[in-house]
């Protein structure tokens, strides 16, 4: 079984920056597919970015390119997302997930067998 538990999240001005952390336990995040998706109010659970196993392939939604940089420590088992230049539809909650049976997971949620709590991102003046 693998958990994974989300944190870093909270209230951030626009143009400014957040880091998120996943921590994994249960399994190395070296041997785990890795992906971020976020949920606004009333929305759908979306894609935000996903990491293979080695973190040598990431792949972001068109809406977070440039901006999110989705990287693993595997000496610490976890992975994070970096965000920058933060926007007010960025506002959600966060979720990591991963897979391990794959290398690459993807961007669809249905390739994820495990989930963690999900943490609140606010970008707000």
């Amino acid at each position: 079984q693998v958990q994974l538990a989300e944190s870093g999240g909270g209230l951030v001005q626009p143009g400014g920056s957040l880091r998120l952390s996943c921590a994994a336990d249960g399994r190395a995040t070296s041997l785990l597919a890795i992906a971020w998706f976020r949920q606004a109010p009333g929305k759908e659970r979306d894609f935000v970015a996903a990491i293979s196993r080695s973190g040598y392939t990431t792949q972001y939604a068109d809406s977070v390119k440039g901006r999110f940089i989705a990287s693993k420590d595997n000496s610490k088992n976890t992975a994070y997302l970096q965000m920058s230049n933060l926007k007010p539809e960025d506002t959600a909650v966060y979720y990591c997930a991963a897979d391990r049976d794959t290398v690459y997971g993807g961007t669809s949620l249905n390739n994820y067998d495990y989930w963690g709590q999900g943490t609140q991102v606010t970008v707000s003046s």
